[in-house]
């Protein structure tokens, strides 16, 4: 079972996005049959077999054994992935392109660099499964708060600059036919705020403490 599975084709994201299989997917982290998933799930054991039968056709479950039961055979099977994430090239028609939204300042463009690394990176991660080999990525995950929006502005001008050095420190330009290119992106956005959810829950406890 791999950690991540990166889903290319339209059908089987299709497959994927119901409810009922997304619940499916999400039991068969651990191998079970359609009789054990029915009792979980809580729906009739035909009606699971049938989803089965869809995501497995998807390459989104396989299975893991047979197990003989008087004169039935019982199919255990397992989720491919822990978990999935859904490729722009899935709806290729209408998936962003970074080149249409070079702009280091728009958001649209951030969108576009993650569609398209999620893409990238889903196709290498299944080529080097496919040849046995190990995947070399980096990457850096970090919160920052700035004081003023003239810090961050000035923090992003200063990366700029410092990650330049560093590309032309290191970059070979005449290895176009000897080294390996990699790709560089490097993003800074806003982090999310508390959900309103997390708020409601507050006041509806204060409230119940008034009463």
């Amino acid at each position: 079972m791999q950690d991540i599975a990166v889903i290319e084709d339209p059908a089987a994201a299709e497959a994927s996005l119901d409810p009922i299989r997304t619940r499916i997917l999400r039991e068969l982290v651990q191998p079970a049959s359609a009789t054990q998933l029915a009792v979980r799930i809580g729906l009739p054991r035909q009606k699971v077999n049938y989803h089965l039968k869809a995501l497995e056709r998807h390459g989104l479950v396989e299975l893991v054994e047979e197990r003989r039961k008087g004169n039935v055979t019982e199919r255990v099977l397992q989720a491919t992935a822990a978990s999935y994430l859904i490729s722009p090239s899935a709806l290729a028609a209408v998936s962003p392109d970074p080149v249409r939204f070079a702009d280091r300042f728009s958001a649209f463009w951030l969108l576009a660099l993650a569609g398209r690394m999620v893409q990238e990176v889903g196709k290498l991660i299944a080529g080097a499964a496919a040849a046995r080999q190990k995947l070399a990525t980096f990457a850096i995950d970090g919160e920052i708060t700035f004081r003023t929006a003239a810090d961050r502005a000035a923090f992003a001008e200063e990366l700029g600059v410092e990650v330049t050095r560093l590309v032309d420190k290191y970059h070979d330009a005449g290895a176009s036919s000897r080294g390996r290119r990699h790709r560089l992106v490097v993003a800074l956005h806003p982090a999310l705020k508390e959900t309103n959810a997390v708020t409601a829950t507050n006041e509806t406890a204060g409230k119940e403490q008034d009463k």
